[in-house]
């Protein structure tokens, strides 16, 4: 459990929030990354933080899996910003959340208790968001990715000295699926400029609903678009 920060902006008031062209809703940016950042050396903090601060500036919602780590620290630089930070928790309660997940609750203005544990709480989480910027990872971000990239979310891969970046690389790659919702960048400012700039013209001209190339439904007859 994280010391909870002096810092007043952690307890204020969310501030300027970054409406969809529509009026309706505020943009939901979900970030992903590893839950222990012990192996990733000491400024992965601070980029773990900037990421967030930019969503915050930008007017944008920051969401997580409700967990430590890169997307906790994420939240903070959040909340440095007054922003507003939701987490999905794999909990069905705060007591479960805290006492047998050993999760935390700072940095989060609210947590959706999914029940569902890891991963049924990536599923919502990622769902739940308008975009997914991904961090420095390992196999709970990789399933994170895996649901944004099934289902074409806007997703900006942030570029750092780990390795995750490149081996999504070589995944998208392999994967044989063009997909141009995906970009690359090691500036979170950039990152989150770009990715708001693609929500915005999803929304404008409305969100396709993509074929999950799963299998199990004739609905699509193998169309790329079904709706």
């Amino acid at each position: 459990m994280v010391r909870r920060n002096a810092n007043p902006n952690h307890s204020a008031v969310p501030k300027k929030l970054c409406r969809v062209p529509d009026g309706y809703g505020i943009i939901k940016i979900g970030v992903s990354g590893s839950a222990d950042l012990a192996h990733l050396g000491l400024d992965v903090f601070e980029r773990a933080k900037e990421v967030g601060r930019e969503i915050a500036r930008q007017g944008a919602i920051i969401t997580t899996g409700a967990t430590t780590g890169f997307p906790m620290f994420s939240a903070q630089g959040a909340k440095d910003e007054c922003g507003l930070s939701i987490g999905f928790s794999p909990a069905a309660t705060e007591v479960e959340h805290v006492g047998v997940y050993k999760l935390p609750l700072d940095f989060m203005d609210v947590i959706v208790y999914t029940g569902f544990g890891y991963s049924g709480r990536d599923l919502l989480f990622v769902r739940s968001s308008d975009a997914m910027i991904i961090g420095p990872g390992r196999i709970g971000t990789l399933n994170e990715f895996s649901v944004a990239f099934e289902d074409q979310k806007p997703m900006g891969i942030l570029e750092g000295n780990w390795d995750t970046d490149e081996l999504l690389k070589l995944v998208i790659d392999a994967a044989h699926r063009p997909n141009a919702n995906i970009i690359f960048d090691s500036d979170a400012k950039a990152l989150v400029e770009r990715l708001i700039e693609m929500v915005n013209k999803r929304k404008s001209i409305g969100v396709p609903v993509y074929n999950s190339h799963d299998g199990w439904s004739a609905t699509g007859k193998n169309a790329e678009v079904i709706l």
